[in-house]
């Protein structure tokens, strides 16, 4: 017979080798499963984060507006995108401090602005994680010009009479102050529009324009201080420049050949649009009354007070003007004022027009004006797309 043999001694050793073995690739597997679960999880927070980051940043940049630096290059004929384009940051701190962005606004039309923002979370943006890990999103967010409702419609809107004497002149036929000017949007507007005062003229005096005068019983003291929803206290608290009741002379202000704006009595160039301060239109706001005597301006002019203009004195723009209007002399310029004026005449008195000042409707002038102070805001349906 065969002889069996009995002692198995070492097997158990074996076999819990063995379940050790199994156990610990299980573990192991278990262990690097969790650590991946991990890793994907703080990554699309990371994403999440990022892409909240981005986002912030773009709708402050709306918030935070500046039409100043953003709202380059207002003529008609503008240059797009890339040519014309702002950097954004680059390394903004985000809202709340959740991270750090930076991209461009670039224009793609007159009054469209492509703003491309990339956001980075906060341990991402400072480089905290091992082996230069991070994580980062990109998002176009697709803005327009929100320009304000002036609803001009006549070289000089005004309560109360009008005097126009000497060789003044009060003109509603579209004018041109520059050569950027889009020659085929030219609309013709009234000379003087008022709420049911007279309208005389003296010497060689003259109102003209589609119709010369335009009697409007609308007119009220709220069409000067509520323009579509923008009150003149807003605007006023938008003022770039803000001035005290005086006398002033105005003139652009460079440093090399850089527009120096920090000048409180540079109001921009009109009379040379091509120079660095020719794309300069400030909100200018002078609390109280003023004299004007010299040289030139352009933007949207608000006093709180009287307005009087002297001499050779120019402005392009948008002028709301809470007390009265009165002119004299023109010097050797075309006109006093391109664009559109607007005169409270608080006490209901004549505005005075003399000499050889001249009052010319220009929308080119108001339009340039209006894409170089305006607002952005989102468009309302599907503003933003994401960008990789």
């Amino acid at each position: 017979m065969k002889r069996t043999l009995r002692n198995e001694r070492g097997m158990a050793l074996a076999i819990a080798i063995f379940a050790l073995v199994v156990v610990g690739a299980l573990v192991a597997g278990a262990f690097f499963a969790g650590t991946q679960e991990q890793r994907v999880g703080d990554n699309q927070r990371r994403v999440q984060q990022s892409f909240g980051v981005a986002e912030a940043g773009a709708v402050e940049q709306v918030r935070t507006w500046n039409p100043t630096a953003m709202n380059r290059r207002p003529m008609y004929n503008a240059a797009v995108a890339p040519t014309d384009s702002v950097v954004v940051g680059p390394n903004l701190a985000a809202p709340g401090g959740t991270g750090r962005y930076g991209g461009t606004s670039y224009r793609v039309g007159n009054a469209l602005f492509l703003i491309d923002v990339t956001g980075q979370d906060r341990s991402s943006a400072a480089g905290a994680l091992a082996g230069g890990a991070g994580a980062r999103q990109r998002i176009g967010l697709i803005t327009r010009l929100n320009p304000v409702n002036f609803n001009i419609q006549a070289s000089l809107t005004t309560q109360g009479s009008v005097r126009v004497q000497g060789n003044a002149q009060v003109n509603g036929i579209d004018q041109s102050p520059w050569l950027t000017c889009d020659p085929t949007s030219l609309q013709n507007r009234a000379g003087i529009r008022t709420d049911s005062g007279t309208v005389t003229t003296g010497g060689n005096g003259m109102v003209g324009g589609t119709p010369a005068v335009v009697s409007d019983t609308a007119l009220s003291d709220t069409s000067f201080t509520n323009f579509g929803g923008t009150t003149y206290s807003q605007l006023a608290a938008r003022a770039t420049i803000t001035l005290d009741p005086g006398t002033y002379k105005t003139a652009p202000e460079f440093s090399g050949a850089t527009c120096n704006t920090a000048i409180r009595t540079n109001w921009g160039d009109g009379v040379n649009p091509l120079t660095s301060c020719g794309t300069y239109f400030p909100i200018i706001h002078i609390t109280g009354s003023a004299t004007l005597n010299g040289d030139q301006g352009q933007g949207i002019l608000l006093v709180d007070g009287n307005l009087s203009v002297q001499g050779s004195y120019q402005f392009f723009g948008i002028v709301i003007i809470q007390g009265e209007l009165s002119t004299a002399g023109g010097g050797n310029t075309d006109a006093h004022f391109w664009g559109g004026v607007m005169a409270k005449n608080a006490n209901l008195s004549t505005q005075a027009i003399t000499g050889s000042a001249t009052l010319n409707y220009s929308s080119c002038a108001i339009l340039s004006v209006l894409q170089a102070t305006s607002l952005a805001q989102m468009m309302r349906s599907r503003s933003w797309v994401q960008l990789y």
